[in-house]
């Protein structure tokens, strides 16, 4: 059964429509990449599916019991996020506070949790080290502890490896892909469609043409074929 089904969604901001009647659906398992030319409203669709942006129209449902607050999420990060001055643990922890409700301290449970995501991203020696002050790497994975904190049956990832080095990209890329195995959806925002089809498998190619699709499908269709072509000869320059 679909965790999310989207029919006929048209999104947009400041009346100005970016997407029209786009319907897709992503099942329990599934990795989705969301792929598309700049200013085709991924990020728009992001927020539309995570309820924080109004859809002009059509609808958004959530199965097999599947609850909103039970999407994670990764946003793409802001300058002044970056220089947050607070411990990896308590970012973290701060993953948790929707399970507080008004109770205004973290429980046990919640602590094993936050304990067991930093042990998941491989960041329990920085728990005590200041954020601002780790890499970008490293920032990146305690945002995806705390992202799992919140929400461990699916996730929704802006860009998450945008501004980081060939080898920490790799080292992100093989970590989704980890929590993905072990059970975790995927939503992922990408500008790579190579790596994209490398590790996805479904695509959500939006902009001028719509595709959803398995990778395979996406491989063998025009836009997939041309999308590709362009990406390999800009990275041949």
């Amino acid at each position: 059964m679909a965790l999310l089904t989207v029919q006929n969604l048209s999104l947009g901001y400041d009346s100005q429509t970016l997407l029209k009647n786009l319907s897709f659906s992503v099942n329990a398992g599934d990795y989705l990449c969301i792929v598309g030319e700049n200013g085709s409203g991924k990020t728009t669709l992001m927020k539309t599916l995570l309820h924080l942006q109004k859809p002009i129209s059509g609808e958004i449902l959530t199965g097999d019991g599947l609850k909103t607050n039970e999407i994670g999420y990764l946003p793409q990060q802001t300058v002044v996020q970056k220089d947050f001055p607070a411990s990896v643990r308590e970012i973290v922890l701060s993953g948790c506070q929707g399970h507080c409700g008004l109770r205004p301290f973290y429980n046990k449970a919640e602590k094993a949790l936050a304990q067991k995501n930093m042990e998941r991203m491989d960041i329990v020696p920085l728990a005590n080290r200041c954020y601002r002050e780790l890499s970008g790497g490293q920032q990146q994975r305690v945002l995806l502890a705390r992202a799992l904190c919140a929400a461990e049956r699916i996730l929704l990832l802006d860009e998450p490896v945008s501004g980081l080095d060939p080898k920490v990209t790799a080292e992100m890329y093989s970590l989704i892909s980890k929590l993905n195995k072990d059970g975790v959806t995927i939503i992922m925002i990408s500008h790579d469609i190579s790596t994209a089809v490398r590790y996805a498998t479904h695509i959500l190619h939006i902009g001028a043409s719509v595709f959803f699709g398995t990778c395979d499908e996406y491989m063998k269709s025009d836009i997939g074929k041309f999308f590709l072509a362009q990406q390999e000869l800009g990275g041949a320059k």
